[in-house]
C-alpha cells in the first residue's frame, strides 16, 4: 500500500475543488475502499502526486508485482491496475509515463502515488513532497479484456512514431 492519499475523479478538465485547509492542519486521511469504483472514461483528471514512502519498497502491491523505487509503477484509487499513463507536473511542466499497479493514495486531494524514481523524474523530491499534476489515461484495461485509448493516446504515438523516425534515421 503506498503512502498517499484519496484521489478525485474530476471533470474531464477541471480539478474537485477542496476546501483549504490551514498550512499547520494534518493531512485528511481517506478510508481505503476494498473495491472502488473504477473510471473506464479515459479522461484526464486533476490533483496532487506525492511518491511512495521508502518503507514501501519490496512490498508487494496491488497487482501482486513488488514495489520497485526504480520503476515506472503508480497507485491510483479510480483507474484499473495496468492502466498506462502520462502523468505532468503542471509547476515544472515535465512528464513521466507510469503504469498503474497499486491501489491509494489515501490522503485527500491527492490523485497518485508515484515510485520515488518517477517522481523525481517530474520535479517532485523529499524537499517539495507533493505537486500539482495532470493524469492522462494513454491505454485503460477494460473489463471484457479490451483496451480502451485514453486521452494520452495520441501524444504517446506521436511520441514514438517520432522515436522511431529518429532511430531509423540514425541507423540508415
Amino acid at each position: 500500500m503506498p503512502a498517499g492519499a484519496g484521489e478525485a475523479n474530476p471533470s474531464p478538465n477541471s480539478a474537485t475543488p477542496h476546501p483549504a485547509a490551514p498550512a499547520h492542519a494534518a493531512p485528511v486521511h481517506e478510508p481505503v475502499v476494498a473495491n472502488p469504483t473504477l473510471d473506464l472514461s479515459g479522461h484526464k483528471r486533476l490533483g496532487k502526486a506525492s511518491f511512495y514512502a521508502q518503507k514501501f519498497a519490496g512490498r508487494k502491491m496491488a497487482d501482486g508485482t513488488i514495489m520497485r523505487p526504480q520503476s515506472d509503477n503508480a497507485a491510483s484509487k479510480t483507474l484499473p491496475l495496468g492502466t498506462t499513463a502520462k502523468v505532468t507536473n503542471l509547476e515544472t511542466g515535465q512528464s513521466t509515463v507510469v503504469t498503474i499497479r497499486d491501489r491509494g493514495p489515501y490522503i485527500q486531494g491527492r490523485i497518485v502515488d508515484l515510485s520515488p524514481s518517477t517522481a523525481k523524474e517530474i520535479g517532485i523530491d523529499h524537499k517539495n513532497g507533493v505537486a500539482k499534476v495532470e493524469v492522462a489515461p494513454i491505454a485503460v484495461p477494460l473489463p471484457d479484456g479490451s483496451v480502451k485509448l485514453g486521452a494520452a493516446a495520441a501524444d504517446a504515438a506521436i511520441t514514438e512514431a517520432r522515436n522511431n523516425a529518429i532511430s531509423e534515421a540514425r541507423n540508415n
